[in-house]
């Protein structure tokens, strides 16, 4: 024997009131028949319409058991009753509940996306219903632009999308004027004609005498249950069924893509408040874009303002470290210190060094100055270079040529009233006459005195001439390109506490100053960073706090999609596309902002430049995303597990 449609045994209803429990409906026994057409009617608060969510898998039974075609509903998962829904039954509601931000063709279409269903044959299918139910000439309208009866009309299409085996219709006529009414209930009554199984809930007599039957409940309670016409001679036909669902594959990309459509329709909706809520995350990918460009165009402004100074180089110095106060009395660095660490394999060029503030006289000009006394290679060790004139060589130093090359600080100093007229010219250090054979460049170095005067002299010049002494004051040591500096500077180190016979120099090089530098950005620059995550952090916040909002807002829609057999999964998905897109959004506004603070910094004249790292870029939206996913994972959640009689009730 086949098993009845909907069976309910024994079912009953509690809600709870404050401290005490409140029975809606109290053991409740009914059987409908496949091709009934049933009016459930009472009056209001008698659970008539409790009775309807419960057979339509919109609520569940305190106590009893409900079954379908035989199958017990009560311990099947939300999924499971969703599927009931969309495939089973089709609902028509009192207040239409139509989406007011899609179109007639759209709200019959939407629970054939949920279904599977093809495009095509979904959008086949729902032209077919409005046609017949009259309104072909009105499928692009919005629901605002059509009468209560054309949007009950729709809500009817709707409820057939799938199918619609069993159509539960919930005050159909509620809304509508009497004519509207009168033609919703002649619909109704030829779908049952047609096969479908029509459940009404009412409180009209009049509408209830549509039916074949007339199930009475008065709190919560059946008292009645009588026919209105004998239906034995009729055989129940099987209504038409939708066409059959497309590829899993393709059903499930149709239903990303309404969700993925849904979200973008209610950021477009709410312009500002989207705006807003991505304030926070484009603050945040900015500044930390932004931190990122800066940290990198100040590491590498330090590193070219120390290869200006002269690239991988060690200075020899003595006494025992920075600030000794006998470094002064130790006078065992000599020259022939420099000639030792010449011949070494390790070594590219050596220079020693000398100084003495001196005071320059030209003419009527004087001025106090540094001058250096070094060697030949001292330029190349420096990476410095010639505005004009020439270098001093070997032999100059070996003869204790009385050559200077000055900087161009000098040249404006002394040269002032003849510019033209530098090489050549012979000047004074102190009581020493000394031609002038070279101009320096200036370098555009950060680190130092670059406001200083200095003057160039060979090394033996200075000593010999200027200072009368025979050690030197440093000996700088530019290193071969194919040794590492720290493998260079212990050889340099052993060599020199070797010919002194005990260890009384010490060795620094800009190597290690570059590397504190880096480290030093680095710091900074993840110290920044991580104030400006705080910055992504409370815009996280901000965005979840705005999906709950939105959550709170689109209740009912929730209820309507979940009505039409949206899975939890499909409602989850809608609201995280929406947190995702709106971070994405905010990382790409963030993003432009950094590189637009690039355009202000370069335009500015200044020779400072933020250099833009593609994987800060990149990390800023993959950081965006995720942000979306953590905090709008809780809103998209607490919508998919409403409860769905609950989300269709709430205003």
């Amino acid at each position: 024997m086949e098993a009845p449609l909907i069976e309910l045994r024994g079912v009953s209803r509690d809600y709870q009131a404050g401290d005490q429990p409140l029975t809606v409906l109290d053991q409740i026994d009914l059987v409908i028949k496949t091709g009934e057409m049933v009016a459930i009617v009472g009056t209001s608060g008698s659970g008539k319409s409790t009775l309807m969510n419960i057979i339509g898998c919109l609520d569940r039974p305190s106590r009893g058991t409900y079954r379908i075609s035989g199958q017990p509903t009560g311990e099947l998962v939300p999924d499971a009753l969703a599927y009931l829904r969309r495939e089973h039954f089709g609902f028509i509601f009192q207040r239409y509940h139509l989406l007011t931000s899609m179109t007639a063709l759209a709200n019959v279409e939407m629970p054939a996306i949920y279904a599977g269903m093809t495009a095509k044959n979904r959008q086949t299918r729902a032209l077919t219903l409005l046609s017949r139910l009259g309104m072909a000439e009105r499928l692009g309208h919005m629901p605002g632009q059509l009468s209560g009866g054309q949007q009950q009309r729709v809500s009817i299409a709707r409820a057939l999308m799938n199918g619609g085996a069993v159509i539960l219709a919930d005050e159909p006529t509620g809304a509508l004027d009497t004519a509207s009414g009168l033609e919703v209930m002649n619909i109704l009554k030829e779908l049952n004609r047609d096969g479908h199984t029509v459940i009404i809930v009412t409180h009209n007599l009049q509408v209830a005498q549509y039916a074949d039957r007339i199930i009475e409940i008065s709190d919560g309670r059946i008292v009645a249950d009588r026919k209105t016409r004998d239906q034995s001679a009729a055989v129940p036909q099987r209504p038409a069924t939708a066409p059959s669902p497309a590829h899993p594959w393709r059903a499930y990309w149709d239903r990303f893509a309404e969700a993925f459509r849904m979200a973008l329709t209610a950021m477009a909706s709410h312009r500002l408040r989207t705006l807003l809520t991505m304030l926070g995350i484009i603050i945040g990918i900015a500044s930390v874009v932004s931190v990122v460009a800066l940290g990198e165009g100040s590491r590498q402004r330090i590193l070219k303002d120390i290869s200006a100074m002269g690239t991988n180089t060690i200075n020899v110095y003595p006494g025992k470290d920075w600030g000794d106060m006998r470094s002064g009395k130790v006078r065992t660095l000599i020259p022939r210190d420099a000639d030792a660490l010449a011949q070494q394999p390790y070594v590219d060029t050596v220079t020693p060094v000398v100084t003495k503030s001196v005071t320059l006289l030209y003419r009527n000009i004087s001025v106090t100055a540094q001058v250096n006394g070094v060697g030949e290679h001292f330029f190349r060790v420096r990476g410095m270079e010639l505005a004009e004139g020439r270098l001093f060589d070997l032999e100059a130093v070996r003869s204790n040529a009385q050559y200077v090359v000055i900087d161009q600080n000098t040249q404006r100093s002394l040269f002032k009233d003849f510019p033209d007229r530098v090489i050549g010219e012979v000047i004074m250090l102190d009581n020493v006459p000394c031609r002038v054979i070279g101009v320096t460049k200036k370098l555009d170095a950060a680190i130092g005195d670059t406001e200083s005067l200095n003057v160039w002299t060979p090394y033996t010049t200075a000593m010999n001439r200027l200072i009368g002494q025979q050690y030197l004051r440093s000996i700088t040591v530019r290193v071969a390109e194919s040794v590492p500096t720290t493998v260079a500077e212990q050889s340099v180190v052993k060599l020199l506490t070797q010919r002194h016979g005990a260890k009384d120099i010490f060795v620094s090089n800009l190597d290690a100053i570059r590397q504190t530098i880096e480290k030093t950005t680095q710091t900074m620059t993840l110290l920044i960073s991580s104030i400006a995550l705080i910055s992504l952090l409370v815009g996280g916040i901000g965005v979840m706090n705005i999906m709950l909002v939105s959550v709170t807002e689109r209740t009912q829609e929730i209820g309507v999609r979940m009505a039409v057999g949206a899975r939890q999964s499909d409602i989850l998905q809608q609201f995280l596309i929406e947190a995702v897109l709106v971070c994405l959004l905010g990382g790409m506004l963030g993003v432009a902002l950094a590189l637009g603070l690039g355009v202000v910094v370069a335009f500015s004249g200044s020779d400072f430049k933020l250099i833009y790292s593609t994987a800060s870029m990149v990390s800023a939206f993959l950081c965006s995303s995720c942000i979306g996913i953590l905090f709008g994972f809780l809103p998209a959640r607490k919508a998919a597990r409403l409860d769905p009689v609950v989300a269709l009730t709430r205003e």
